[in-house]
């Protein structure tokens, strides 16, 4: 039978090793947020221009800007990007307007960061706007099961003092 000092000492040992555990999975899955973009009609600008919004993004992302008509093309001269820091000051809003957009064309905003990439599609013709979202995640399996084995081995680590006093 183990002595108090021996149970106290262990808990000691076992909730460091825990903490440590968490710890690293914090760092293996990083912390992270994405989120969808909504591309509209920008009826406040001058010229013909879409606006590309996504509220929770980190670490900061790139936007592109796509063309289904001029495949290829560099919208970046064209294109003003702003990152918002959100209100917790973690993640943050992206912003992103296309100007001198013609009508009867798909485009496509791309955000992108290493967890994710998120792509909203807008057309505009003269009758009707149609709009198409989608997200990916990026290489999510390799890191979801380098970081589950960790996970496994910090938890059952703890419970080895016990198991040998027994």
């Amino acid at each position: 039978m183990a002595s108090l000092g021996q149970i106290i000492f262990w808990s000691v040992i076992s909730i460091i090793i825990i903490l440590a555990g968490a710890i690293a999975l914090i760092i293996g899955f990083g912390i992270s947020a994405f989120s969808i973009p909504e591309v509209n009609v920008d009826y406040n600008a001058s010229s013909e221009s879409l606006r590309c919004e996504a509220p929770r993004w980190f670490p900061q992302p790139t936007v592109v800007w796509a063309s289904q008509v001029d495949q290829g093309a560099n919208f970046s001269e064209v294109s003003n990007t702003s990152f918002e820091l959100n209100p917790e000051n973690v993640t943050m809003k992206v912003v992103s307007v296309l100007y001198n957009v013609t009508i009867n064309n798909t485009y496509s905003c791309m955000i992108e960061n290493n967890i994710a990439k998120a792509t909203g599609d807008i057309k505009v013709t003269d009758s009707e706007i149609k709009r198409r979202s989608h997200l990916q995640l990026l290489n999510s399996k390799a890191s979801l099961g380098d970081s589950s084995f960790f996970a496994i081995s910090w938890v059952l680590l703890p419970l080895s003092p016990y198991l040998m006093l027994k």
